[in-house]
């Protein structure tokens, strides 16, 4: 009967472990000095986009970097390692030296989606990224949506109203820091 009872401690105890690992989530957070991003991603819908964006952030790729293109009534956007660099000529450009396949899906861009960021070649994305402050139904299915903000819109608003020059970057320099965590 103990080994019964110990048995059945172990299984239960086994159980709830699992459950444990299992239920935790990854989520994205996006530190600025207006406050935290937190991001959830949409690991079904976008694998190789999550698998992507979750490794640079673990590698501290983006930290340091800024947020360079901020349009008001549609989005923020950054992700670009060169703008770790004060000189504006090259923001925009740059990405971590490899690109990877468009995932394009029946996520709707709504204010709140993290999508990548892409030159007209569909399978160009690499680091940037952006989050949409208002519907942008135009990116639909030709835009990789892979995730949404679960808190922190009322900082992606303070970014994409900051003072911007004619290029729409931001005056003055909002880095981030991203790391991957738990929840």
């Amino acid at each position: 009967m103990k080994a019964l009872t110990r048995n059945l401690v172990v299984i239960f105890l086994s159980t709830l472990l699992l459950t444990a690992v299992v239920s935790a989530q990854e989520i994205a957070v996006i530190e600025t000095k207006f406050g935290k991003i937190e991001i959830q991603f949409f690991e079904d819908k976008a694998p190789g986009h999550v698998k992507n964006f979750k490794d640079l952030a673990k590698k501290g790729f983006y930290d340091g970097t800024i947020f360079h293109r901020v349009i008001p009534g549609f989005m923020v956007q950054g992700g670009d390692p060169n703008t770790k660099s004060d000189d504006r000529s090259n923001h925009g450009m740059g990405g971590p030296g490899y690109s990877i396949k468009a995932e394009f899906n029946d996520t709707p861009h709504k204010r709140g989606i993290l999508s990548m960021a892409r030159s007209s070649d569909p399978n160009s994305a690499g680091s940037q990224f952006y989050i949409v402050v208002k519907d942008s139904a135009f990116l639909d299915g030709q835009y990789t949506a892979f995730g949404k903000v679960l808190s922190g819109m009322t900082v992606a608003d303070q970014i994409v109203n900051s003072p911007r020059d004619r290029k729409d970057n931001p005056k003055e320099r909002i880095e981030m820091k991203v790391k991957v965590i738990n929840r």
